[in-house]
């Protein structure tokens, strides 16, 4: 707990930050007033996200609060990041996850889950981990860090985990969940809409239709990389007996022990799936009804939800003052507001003059273009949504590559790995966990150790295929 000294020096901290980005950087390098203020905004959040002095979502309405009073670009763009489809579907997924903790489904969910896979905090985490990477591969990272999440807390609360920011247990899992959600997203374009702007720049450059199974090829031994790095950074300081509390025949009993399933909680269950189903077969019926996306999906099912009855008394399962109160609005509003301050960088300018910068650093290929390829995208994404940085960085790496007379190909596949990729702030997916009670403050921790390796385990990957695989540069 912060001492009131404490928390008035870090109150007073941020707004510094802000002043000192935005009357001391460069004007050379950001030439107009607005992207200073974008980059200063970010530090702001950035710097109260990790100390704490304010609650988490009061930090994430500075965006509106400093673009109000500096102009730093459309309010109607920041604005929308708060009523976005990706909020929607944060919505709808924890208005139907209340109906299981009223019906008692969340307590099943984690003994089953418990039962199943044990009580063993290596094997949890490796199994969070690997689902939540085989799942955002062919899916959007956010369907699947909203979806997988809920159930992962479900089982933390049963076993008396639930206070994830006190709980060294549920912050391992929650990390878990939101780093592959991300890393899952590289192994193929339908990972999310980041990979399918890179896909656009090399059929424009190309001139031909790209087939996704190239990505998928080129992008094998990366991935296998990356998973072994990820894997090991998350069990390495966990002790090869550490478990759950209780042993697997404990937990196998309790869920014996359960009662048959109720209506109640088999409707509840029968919501969450078929949203989930929705939105991961999307493709299938994307032409009957195109207005039918992940985030709508959800919330319909979310307004059913509000039409269950108890069985013994008619009476109805949820009211929406109750339901109130246990919505996570603190996941909601952090994530907009992530998105809000990536607006703010990409509607001021700021992305681009720090585009301007790379490109002005005398990069003559090889290896260090490699890794400042990796580096500035992954960085860049840890602020912003990975689609923009995607829209920023894709074309700058192009003409500098094409400035040297190189093809620019393989390096747009190695930019794309940045793209990806970020680790240490809570933006874009990375606010889901932090919603649920994961601290910022860990996150960031963790964060910046497991972004050192990438870059540099990536940028010695990447140059090999690049230098010694063909296809790779193809």
């Amino acid at each position: 707990m912060q001492t009131f000294s404490v928390r008035k020096l870090h109150l007073i901290l941020g707004p510094v930050l802000f002043a000192l980005c935005y009357y001391l950087l460069p004007s050379t390098l950001f030439e107009t007033a607005a992207s200073r203020a974008a980059v200063g905004a970010v530090a702001w959040m950035a710097y109260w996200w990790l100390t704490a002095p304010i609650d988490y979502a009061v930090t994430a309405f500075l965006p509106i609060a400093l673009n109000a009073l500096f102009q730093i670009c459309d309010m109607d763009e920041v604005i929308a990041n708060y009523a976005s489809e990706t909020i929607l579907l944060l919505l709808g997924a924890s208005i139907i996850t209340v109906s299981w903790e009223e019906t008692g489904l969340d307590r099943r969910i984690a003994a089953k889950f418990l039962n199943l896979i044990g009580n063993s905090l290596r094997k949890q985490v490796i199994f969070w981990f690997v689902l939540s990477t085989l799942l955002s591969a062919v899916l959007p990272n956010a369907v699947v860090c909203a979806t997988i999440t809920p159930i992962a807390v479900s089982m933390l609360r049963y076993i008396g985990e639930g206070d994830i920011e006190k709980s060294r247990v549920g912050s391992k899992i929650l990390l878990a969940i939101a780093y592959a959600a991300g890393l899952g997203g590289l192994a193929s374009p339908l990972g999310g809409a980041m990979n399918l702007v890179t896909v656009d720049y090399i059929q424009q450059l190309t001139g031909e239709e790209y087939m996704y199974i190239d990505w998928v090829v080129k992008f094998f031994p990366i991935m296998v990389v990356l998973l072994i790095i990820n894997l090991i950074f998350m069990v390495r300081d966990i002790k090869k007996n550490e478990c759950l509390g209780g042993s697997k025949e404990y937990f196998q009993q309790e869920y014996e022990k359960m009662p048959k399933m109720t209506r109640e909680e088999l409707i509840s269950l029968l919501l969450f799936c078929v949203a989930t189903i929705m939105a991961f077969t999307r493709q299938c019926y994307s032409d009957i009804l195109p207005g039918l996306k992940p985030a709508y999906s959800f919330i319909i099912c979310a307004i059913i939800a509000f039409f269950i009855t108890r069985k013994e008394n008619g009476e109805k399962l949820l009211h929406w003052n109750h339901v109130a109160k246990k919505v996570v609005w603190g996941l909601i509003y952090i994530f907009a507001g992530g998105m809000a301050a990536g607006t703010l960088i990409n509607g001021s300018g700021a992305a681009e003059s720090i585009g301007t910068a790379v490109a002005s650093m005398g990069i003559t290929g090889g290896i260090a273009a490699v890794c400042i390829f990796i580096t500035v995208p992954l960085l860049l994404s840890d602020v912003t949504s990975n689609t923009a940085t995607a829209a920023v960085a894709i074309p700058i790496v192009i003409s500098i590559v094409q400035g040297l007379g190189q093809n620019p190909i393989p390096y747009i596949y190695i930019a794309s790995i940045g793209v990806n990729l970020s680790y240490m702030l809570p933006t874009s997916i990375r606010a889901i966990p932090v919603g649920y009670g994961l601290s910022p403050k860990y996150m960031f921790k963790e964060g910046w150790k497991i972004t050192l390796l990438v870059i540099v385990f990536m940028t010695i990957t990447a140059w090999a295929l690049m230098e010694y695989w063909p296809a790779f540069s193809e």
